[in-house]
């Protein structure tokens, strides 16, 4: 049986999120050379597991920490770090293309807290070579960067001032230089292989990084037009999984005379995950909490994890998620959530995370989300589709939706 959440399965000792962030810092990990660097080892010390560890991590595949290790060992045999396979210009057939350590780490760095990302899309194109791997990459970025909904990212002097420690931002940077990811190009679209480090990640933080960039971006979605007169706008994470997103857009540190963020998670609990960072899910469908008529029971909690952190969340009527922000993190596309769930939703304003390349493998088959929410007519616009740290095979974004005027 399971602890009561924040937990993590199988650890030796109770699991605190806000000790992961002291002991991230104690790890050294991107201090130090790559190759030198344990995976396994790392994730073990950052969790407090066993050192013989068997858990099993299931996702789109299954592994243990040790698989996962030797997998990372393997390093390009059979096939296992294949991203980039493409036409040869001459004589015909495949050639598989390998990035060097720069071109994985120009890719990184656009999601670094301290990057202004408009500023740094445009460089890291005009510095591609023609006829290169980072040229394809930083192509596909840019033709994909939509902001038209000016004041929602960080300014340059908001990313370069402000504070912002991510573990699983770090160990996703990591594993690009791991298993020598340089980021998605169109042909990502195509990819149909993984790696064992996936699965181990799914359970320890979730789906996909949520970047410096994306938090802010739905911090201010959540300001009130008029904060002298109006509360914050409730965020609800629908589908919340473990919780790692709602976790660090509480742990988020704001400017002054933002409001604090009110986040409620909500997972009906169909994952598995090793991992749980908040206490508080709300365990029911999407469906169910949109349809609520009776009011959510508020939650407080004294101490985020040891630090002195506490947050609250007040009661709340859902009433279809009026005046709401609603949140989707990676919905899956096999199942019939996302779309009665967006056309619940009775607020104003839809973050949705996942698949920006067609690839089926969230929201929707054959179609991204923006396209989706275009054909049906629900009456909203993309204001905002920025990319997220995507990991090996995977092409993630963020993407914001407002509903026109007289909608």
């Amino acid at each position: 049986m399971k602890s009561h959440p924040p937990y993590c399965e199988g650890a030796v000792k109770p699991f605190v999120p806000e000790y992961v962030f002291d002991e991230l810092d104690k790890l050294g990990i991107l201090n130090s050379e790559i190759g030198d660097v344990n995976l396994r080892d790392a994730i073990t010390r950052l969790f407090g597991l066993k050192e013989d560890d068997e858990y099993v991590y299931r996702a789109s595949g299954t592994t243990t920490l040790g698989l996962m290790q030797r997998a990372v060992m393997a390093r390009r045999r059979n096939g296992l770090l294949d991203w980039y396979v493409g036409d040869r210009e001459e004589g015909g057939g495949k050639e598989t293309l390998i990035p060097d350590p720069s071109e994985i780490t120009a890719y990184t760095k656009l999601f670094s807290p301290t990057t202004h990302l408009p500023s740094a899309l445009r460089a890291y194109q005009f510095s591609a070579k023609k006829n290169t791997l980072r040229k394809s990459i930083a192509d596909h970025l840019t033709s994909r960067y939509q902001n038209t909904a000016p004041g929602l990212l960080p300014s340059k002097k908001q990313s370069q001032s402000h504070p912002h420690i991510n573990p699983y931002l770090t160990f996703w940077t990591l594993s690009c230089h791991l298993l020598q990811w340089a980021g998605p190009w169109l042909a990502t679209r195509k990819t149909t292989i993984s790696h064992h480090v996936l699965p181990v990640f799914y359970h320890h933080f979730g789906c996909v990084v949520p970047s410096f960039h994306a938090l802010w971006v739905i911090a201010k979605l959540a300001q009130p037009n008029k904060p002298s007169k109006e509360n914050v706008k409730p965020i609800l994470d629908i589908g919340s999984g473990n919780g790692y997103w709602t976790y660090m857009l509480r742990r988020l540190e704001l400017e002054q005379g933002m409001k604090k963020l009110e986040v409620y998670p909500v997972d009906d609990g169909t994952s598995e995950y090793r991992a749980m960072w908040v206490p508080d899910t709300i365990r029911t469908s999407g469906l169910e909490f949109l349809s609520q008529d009776h009011e959510c029971p508020p939650y407080e909690s004294l101490d985020l994890g040891g630090n002195g952190q506490s947050f609250s969340r007040p009661k709340l009527k859902p009433q279809g998620g009026r005046n709401c922000v609603l949140l989707l993190v990676y919905p899956q596309a096999e199942s019939d959530f996302t779309g009665p769930v967006l056309k619940k939703f009775r607020g104003d304003t839809i973050v949705v995370v996942g698949t920006q390349n067609r690839n089926g493998f969230t929201g929707f088959k054959g179609e991204d989300v923006d396209e989706w929410v275009e054909r049906e007519g629900l009456g909203f616009e993309l204001v905002i589709r920025i990319p997220l740290p995507s990991f090996c095979g995977k092409d993630e974004a963020l993407f914001v939706f407002r509903r026109k005027e007289g909608s």
